[in-house]
């Protein structure tokens, strides 16, 4: 009988909500690895995010492929990911059979709040609106946890870990 690979976890929302921080926890207490989403950008789609230039379907066509394929080559892992249309969903979903999402729900005056707040991260505080306005939510489709943003790191590690592991 041939071993099921474990389901690979994406861990999504916009910008601010804490993707990063929480795909760093869960991976330690389940012991895998996790892919930045971020690093898979190209140089020309950081740019036009360091500048304000929201991205569009095009620009997030070469990212969203690159992901795949590392979804493709490391089955378990967890990468981090707007995914913020069901389109991008759906093609992630097409690269991991029972692929998983982690939706951390944030409001847009905390998403704002917190990438203000952030240094170094090349993306700007004025692309917010613009991440709100692209989302289509993940609630009701198959394969989704909706987790409360706001709620403490370890609550939230905790309870993407357990769900992981029930299957």
């Amino acid at each position: 009988m041939a071993q099921v690979p474990p389901a690979s976890l994406v861990v999504m929302g916009v910008a601010g909500c804490g993707k990063s921080t929480l795909a760093a926890a869960v991976a330690a207490r389940l012991g895998c690895a996790w892919l930045e989403g971020d690093r898979f950008h190209s140089e020309a789609s950081r740019r036009k995010m360091a500048e304000g230039v929201p991205l569009t379907d095009q620009d997030r066509a070469g990212w969203l492929a690159s992901l795949c394929e590392q979804l493709r080559l490391r089955p378990g892992v967890l990468v981090t990911c707007s995914a913020l249309k069901r389109i991008y969903r759906d093609q992630l979903r097409q690269a991991s059979p029972g692929l998983r999402f982690a939706f951390l729900d944030i409001d847009k005056a905390e998403a704002s709040r917190r990438v203000s707040a952030r240094g170094s991260h090349f993306f700007a505080a004025s692309l917010i609106d613009s991440q709100f306005e692209t989302l289509e939510s993940p609630v009701g489709e198959p394969g989704v946890l909706r987790v409360d943003a706001l709620r403490p790191l370890g609550e939230l590690e905790t309870l993407v870990s357990d769900w992981l592991r029930q299957g």
